[in-house]
């Protein structure tokens, strides 16, 4: 345990930022499943809806550093690929 003030803060800050980060990683969890249920079903028009949605979460994930820019660019370069099949 921390006997530091300066180091009892940043704990605090760690805390936080760990839980804000896993709020963002769940969220394109979600997306990201969410576009492989309408690519399944092969429903063009949610799956562009749901691929829409989850590149933009992946950009500000990225942008924010809670996962790094390569992981978020493979991401919606296979989930575009994807779309285009359906076509």
């Amino acid at each position: 345990m921390a006997n530091i003030a300066s180091q009892e803060k940043r704990n605090r800050q760690n805390e936080t930022r760990r839980q804000r980060n896993k709020a963002v990683r769940s969220t394109l969890k979600t997306r990201m499943k969410q576009f492989d249920r309408a690519v399944g079903a092969e429903d063009r028009d949610a799956a562009a809806a749901a691929y829409a949605e989850a590149a933009r979460k992946l950009d500000k994930a990225a942008e924010k550093g809670v996962v790094h820019r390569n992981y978020a660019a493979n991401k919606k370069s296979r989930m575009a690929k994807r779309l285009q099949s359906l076509a």
